[in-house]
């Protein structure tokens, strides 16, 4: 027997290692895929309404400013959990009320903060918006963002 590695065993090893975890990788991703389809993401809630105001969201680069579960800018609040801290879970109609407002009085012209735009939504514009931002906070995020307000 040799004192060191042959040829044909470092290629073997090399062979083998490549393929276990190429394997690995693939079982990884297809796990990753099966848990976001299947437990992380909100199917039912997935609405026509929800979906126009994600466009409406994309149309007008909210997430410029914005992050949703740590996805964007951090410029403004994150937004993942904005229905539960307007009390959506407890009174919807208040929450939708509140976002809406909140949104409509947008420059609030207070000097030394950072503004938000002013945006002329229609009243269904304004729905779909709330509807997208109430349906993320639906979403299993795993506990984000780690500190309620956003």
């Amino acid at each position: 027997m040799a004192d060191g590695l042959t040829k044909s065993a470092a290629r073997n090893i090399f062979y083998g290692g490549s393929l276990f975890f190429f394997l690995l990788f693939a079982a990884l991703t297809a796990h990753s895929h099966w848990y976001m389809v299947n437990k992380s993401t909100d199917n039912e809630g997935l609405t026509e309404s929800v979906v126009a105001g994600k466009h409406i969201w994309e149309k007008n680069m909210c997430i410029n400013c914005h992050s949703i579960m740590g996805e964007g800018a951090y410029f403004a609040p994150e937004l993942s959990n904005v229905w539960e801290r307007y009390g959506g879970h407890q009174n919807p109609e208040a929450a939708r009320a509140g976002l809406a407002a909140w949104i409509r009085a947008q420059p609030l012209g207070t000097q030394g903060r950072r503004q938000m735009p002013a945006y002329d939504f229609t009243d269904e514009e304004m729905s779909s918006l709330i509807d997208f931002l109430e349906w993320t906070d639906g979403i299993d995020d795993q506990d984000w963002p780690p500190h309620p307000a956003g």
